[in-house]
């Protein structure tokens, strides 16, 4: 027998154990051996049942995603093909019962429908989670679980492409019983018991493709699946797979199971080798690669970090606290007086009463989220924190004196973190006697639902200090990205062009509106002028005054913002700044704002001009990418791949394109560096290719290869 899998009798029952470490995935050769024990399983006559179960932390975890990313790359690379085991599970003449721990994702559920039963443990989870990466469940996973669980929950799991736990997924049908205890032996012990149950009836098992009774009527089938796409184009926005899997859904009902086979296989193929998929995928291994930092070991674990003192209970002070007691931590929240300490406590209870009214979270859960957080006036409490991590005002003199005052107090091997977005780390680090111990921790808001965290190195940051940042990034449940320390690092380094590209395409005679529109038609998650209301054209406003010593003085500056913040509309949080805000978050076009452009433009003697959607797209992402050109050529980044992740987890960018730098490979660097080449010729300085786009575009390369030859070199 294959070592991956191996069979032991018990009670008449053969218990086949996959043992694939380190999530049990589907790769080769696995399906061959289980469908293979199965086979001797059903051929032994001492045999009443079968049981399938996986040794480790975790059921089978899903396919091996490099052989989809084979697939999605190379048109003539099969896709693997998981029937024959299918097959051969369902059709076994005995019980099959499949035993489920810790997570089933993706093929492991496809393969666990196939079985006639199913069991789990209390706290495990199942998901199709195949949307996610831009395809569909393609393992006749579309047509076994509507089949189980009804149409309607079938689309709900599909489209989310969310794990649910075992007690929904036992109201829904997809498991048939939920014991306790998570014990591998007593899951196993159980599951025989069960196995040995299901043997005793008379009846012969039913296959999950022949059960019809989930499925309904033709009229509640069509509902569904209208409420499904709607829901799709909804939350998943100008993504093609889970349309594509209500498709597939949709032959489940309709067709018999051969056909619905063959049409969710038609549909996979197209799904797999789609833009999207690729792009996805890319986005998978990225987010995977950022946590491998060239000097820091991959043993390295980094300081214990139980107890967290956080300075500034502000609007990101009061969101990292959340972020930090919903991963289990201790959290000092501090502010300079009582009143500002309150208001940030206020505003944390109110955003978990959000969320236990949004269903999100019990009110025992929240309690305890709560009991972990002490607010204190000053200092008190900084002393015993393992991390402290500075929320205050975005100001270099302010930030300097909170890190010369903690510097003394705090313990000699505490972790020091600085929340800035733009400023120098190393200048901070100046005003305390342990600048190696210093680190950027850059959340973005709000900091307790935002993934990213770019963890800004300096100078002086050891490696121990960088696998700490990476370690609390995971716990949190964040992505964390080392970035190296220049003005705005890379996030808000780039973002500062394709703000200015945007306001002066206003200022040339575009509106906000118009914009934003194309920005988030084109996939952005909020256009830009609502990302600026949002965040506060104030703060923005604040942060190029610190920056103002880095800009080359020749260039153009955008003038509307400044006339904005010179009026008092800095955005939301006071009902006006690009947009009108009736009481709302809803943004509404405002005449004196296109007034105002219009005199704006008057003055400047910019005669104004309408815009097509390809040259706002054009001024808008490629500044983007030539930029993070840039910041990668000068070692900001360590990765282009790193750029995208930063961008699709903390920027809004959308995921199915994959990122900046993954777009302008898929565009083409030479296609790229000639438009950017003719905006330099129109528009001057600000426009000047970057050295490596330029150098790229020459040979014919990508950003991709240019990351695989630094890795290349490394090594």
């Amino acid at each position: 027998m294959n070592e991956l899998v191996s069979t032991a009798t018990q009670q008449g029952v053969a218990v086949i154990q996959i043992d694939n470490p380190p999530v049990n995935a589907l790769t080769a050769g696995l399906p061959e051996a289980l469908s293979n024990a199965v086979r001797l399983a059903d051929r032994d006559a001492a045999v009443r049942a079968l049981v399938v179960i996986c040794a480790g932390r975790t059921f089978i975890a899903g396919a091996d995603i490099h052989e989809l990313e084979r697939a999605a790359w190379d048109e003539t690379a099969p896709l693997p093909d998981l029937h024959p085991l299918l097959s051969t599970i369902e059709n076994c003449s005995k019980p099959v019962v499949m035993a489920v721990h810790g997570t089933a994702l993706g093929g492991g559920v496809e393969v666990a429908m196939a079985g006639h039963f199913r069991i789990a443990v209390a706290d495990a989870r199942l998901g199709l989670p195949e949307t996610n990466l831009g395809i569909i469940p393609g393992a006749e996973g579309t047509q076994r679980l509507p089949r189980l669980v009804g149409i309607e929950k079938a689309v709900e799991i599909v489209v989310s492409g969310k794990p649910i736990g075992a007690s929904d997924a036992l109201r829904a049908g997809l498991v048939d019983r939920v014991v306790d205890g998570n014990s591998e032996g007593g899951l196993r012990q159980r599951a025989v018991e069960f196995a040995l149950e299901m043997a005793e009836r008379e009846s012969p098992v039913l296959r999950t493709q022949d059960r019809h009774d989930r499925l309904g009527t033709p009229e509640a089938i069509g509902a569904y699946l209208a409420a499904g796409r709607e829901l799709a184009r909804k939350t998943r926005r100008h993504q093609t797979a889970p349309l594509a899997a209500i498709d597939a859904i949709e032959a489940a009902a309709t067709l018999p199971f051969e056909e619905g086979c063959a049409r969710e296989r038609e549909l996979s193929v197209q799904c797999v080798r789609s833009e999207q998929c690729k792009a996805l995928i890319h986005g998978f291994f990225a987010e995977r690669a950022v946590s491998r930092v060239p000097d820091v070991p991959k043993e390295m674990t980094g300081s214990q970090i139980g107890r967290v003192a956080i300075i500034g209970a502000g609007t990101m002070g009061g969101g990292i606290a959340m972020a930090c007691a919903n991963a289990g931590l201790d959290v000092v929240l501090t502010d300079a007086t009582r009143a500002a300490l309150d208001r940030g406590l206020s505003t944390i209870s109110r955003n978990y009463d959000a969320s236990i009214k949004r269903g999100r979270l019990t009110a025992d859960a929240v309690e305890q989220r709560l009991a972990r957080i002490e607010g204190h006036v000053g200092y008190d409490g900084v002393e015993t924190a393992d991390l402290v991590i500075e929320a205050v005002f975005e100001s270099l003199a302010v930030k300097q004196q909170v890190f010369t005052e903690i510097d003394a107090i705090v313990k000699a091997d505490a972790v020091m973190a600085t929340n800035t977005s733009t400023l120098d780390i190393d200048a901070i680090a100046s005003a305390t006697s342990r600048p190696a111990s210093v680190v950027g921790l850059h959340f973005f808001s709000p900091a307790n639902v935002m993934r990213l965290v770019e963890i800004v190195r300096g100078s002086a940051t050891g490696p121990k200090i960088i696998a700490t940042a990476l370690a609390l990034a995971k716990r949190l449940g964040k992505v964390g990205v080392v970035v190296g320390n220049g003005p705005g690092f890379v996030g808000n380094r780039m973002m500062f062009p394709y703000m200015y590209e945007a306001q002066f395409l206003v200022e040339d005679g575009a509106t906000p509106e118009q914009v934003d529109r194309v920005l988030t038609d084109w996939g952005m998650a909020m256009g830009i002028f609502a990302v600026d209301d949002l965040g506060g054209l104030d703060v923005a406003w604040r942060v190029r005054q610190e920056l103002r010593q880095f800009e080359d003085p020749a260039l153009r500056k955008p003038l509307m913002s400044e006339r904005l913040c010179e009026l008092g509309r800095f955005g939301q949080k006071t009902g006006s700044g690009w947009y009108r805000y009736d009481g709302g978050r809803t943004p509404i076009s405002d005449p004196e704002v296109l007034q105002l452009l219009e005199t704006v433009s008057r003055e400047a003697g910019i005669q104004r001009r309408p815009f097509s959607p390809e040259e706002i797209l054009d001024r808008t992402i490629f500044s983007l990418i030539n930029e993070g050109a840039r910041v990668l050529e000068q070692g900001f980044a360590q990765r282009a791949a790193d750029i995208d992740v930063i961008y699709t987890s903390g920027y809004g960018f959308p995921a199915y394109r994959g990122g900046p730098m993954f777009f302008a490979d898929r565009v083409g660097l030479r296609t790229v560096c000639d438009r950017v080449n003719e905006l330099h010729r129109a528009f001057g300085a600000r426009w000047e290719p970057a050295p490596l786009l330029t150098a790229l575009a020459a040979r014919s390369a990508t950003f991709r290869d240019y990351d695989a030859e630094r890795a290349a070199a490394r090594t």
